[in-house]
């Protein structure tokens, strides 16, 4: 219970501006991309590490629970105060510090959007690849939480490999400066790596040391249609016999394809099985001979049809294809469920019959597409009504599609997190003994459970509630 005393500590921190119970701002800060809504009792804006620092020492005196939030794009509920407490926004903590191009290094704060990273660091002949679908709203802080990908990391890695050293604040307000700007360092343990992925659990980034690579000099981008999922499959596959590392591999299957059609038409084929969107990267000269292996791969996996971009322009007209998946799949039912898994490249052949086996056993169009390049794919169960038994048999049909991708050698997601719109699947991913061992390190960190109750090991709400009620009452 946030009281009319701590507010008025929380107003001597930051300032009675950056403290707000503003129906408009609690709602906007209360819910991510899964427009599922639990109410913070009130949105606090601090500006350093310092006042976050005071934040969090006065929530372990009071007990008040303390939710950090970023863009607020997140499809797993990583960011929504759903045991209520405080919003902590970090919203104004959005200054690109330093880019070095002698260093290969950019110091940024966390509110950044991945979006302005790029263009920073590019207007300096400078690369910083990880790039998700909502690069233009997330914040490189969440990026951080969410180890996010994109479809660049087929090549160049997720999140993690591009993270030098972090400062943040622990969730009993200690300030941590680890890591460095330095691309090798073996001075005890790393513990930088320890906030990449921990959704906002086990701490809050306030700076951000990144390695950038220099702008690679050319890249072709092609796209290619095949009659079955499974060529574009084994095409995927034998790229890595190929000698060519794609930068981008991603897949849409015939239902996508199908979305996309309906939802404003391309001139793809209807009846095709599978889409690969491939580009390459590098060194113009070796871009060319690349190019030139990816057309020819493609045709011998039997390509019905093949367009390469002749310029920028037209690579950017390709990659409008896979821009509109999630648009066009929304349209396709009234609740969209929308997940991602993980297995082994050579299984994605055997994850996209079972989707299809699925989708018909079911009675749910599941439109799947996503990076194929390393078995990522985005697989939406789409609902045609919220009736309870309609999100019951859709909570069931997503529990079967995360078993068969661990059943695979994968896991329940690859970019996504596992907030608390996946935690009721935990365990399927995880043994016990790993599971205790992640209790106990929050436990050691955040002793009295004040930092982003509710999320992945701990399931707040039934698998069939994710997405559709709210166990608060309108936001007042």
């Amino acid at each position: 219970m946030i009281t009319a005393e701590i507010m008025q500590r929380l107003k001597g921190i930051v300032g009675a501006e950056y403290v707000s119970t503003a129906q408009e701002v609690i709602v906007a800060n209360s819910q991510d991309a899964l427009k599922q809504v639990f109410c913070a009792e009130a949105v606090v804006f601090p500006r350093t590490a310092e006042e976050i620092a005071a934040i969090m020492r006065l929530a372990n005196e009071e007990k008040f629970y303390v939710t950090v939030r970023g863009g607020g794009v997140g499809y797993t509920g990583g960011a929504v105060p759903i045991r209520g407490g405080i919003v902590l926004a970090t919203a104004r903590l959005n200054q690109i510090l330093e880019i070095n191009q002698a260093d290969l290094v950019a110091i940024v704060e966390p509110a950044v959007t991945n979006y302005q990273l790029q263009q920073a660091v590019e207007a300096q002949g400078l690369f910083y690849p990880p790039d998700p679908s909502s690069w233009r709203e997330s914040f490189i802080g969440g990026n951080i939480a969410l180890n996010a990908g994109g479809p660049r990391c087929v090549k160049y890695g997720n999140t993690k490999q591009f993270v030098l050293g972090l400062d943040f604040v622990t969730p009993t307000g200690e300030i941590i400066n680890a890591g460095g700007r330095v691309p090798k360092n073996a001075t005890g343990f790393h513990l930088e790596h320890l906030l990449i992925g921990s959704e906002g659990m086990l701490g809050i980034v306030t700076r951000c040391i990144l390695r950038l690579l220099p702008k690679p000099e050319a890249r072709r981008t092609a796209l290619a249609i095949f009659a079955t999922a499974q060529d574009a499959c084994n095409c995927v596959a034998d790229f890595t016999s190929s000698g060519i590392l794609p930068v981008a591999l991603e897949l849409l299957d015939r239902t996508s394809i199908n979305a996309i059609e309906d939802f404003e038409p391309s001139g793809l084929p209807r009846q095709a099985g599978a889409l690969l969107l491939i580009e390459v990267d590098g060194l113009r000269e070796s871009v060319a001979r690349e190019a030139e292996i990816v057309r020819a791969m493609c045709a011998k996996h039997g390509a019905i049809q093949f367009r390469e971009a002749a310029d920028d322009a037209e690579a950017d007209e390709i990659w409008e294809v896979r821009r509109k998946m999630s648009p066009a799949v929304a349209r396709t039912g009234k609740i969209k469920l929308n997940h991602d898994a993980v297995v082994p490249r050579s299984k994605i052949p055997v994850m996209l019959e079972f989707l299809e086996g699925l989708g018909k056993r079911s009675g749910f169009l599941i439109p799947t597409f996503g990076h194929a390049g390393d078995g990522n794919l985005h697989i939406n169960v789409m609902l045609q009504d919220d009736e309870e038994d309609t999100r019951r048999r859709g909570a069931a049909t997503v529990q079967e599609v995360f078993a068969k991708a661990v059943a695979l050698g994968g896991t329940i997601s690859g970019e996504h997190g596992v907030g608390y719109a996946k935690a009721p699947y935990f365990d399927l991913a995880v043994t016990p003994p790993t599971l205790e061992l992640m209790k106990t390190i929050k436990r050691a960190l955040d002793p009295n459970g004040v930092l982003n109750p509710g999320k992945v090991f701990e399931a707040a709400l039934a698998a069939h509630q994710v997405g559709f009620i709210n166990s608060n009452q309108p936001c007042c």
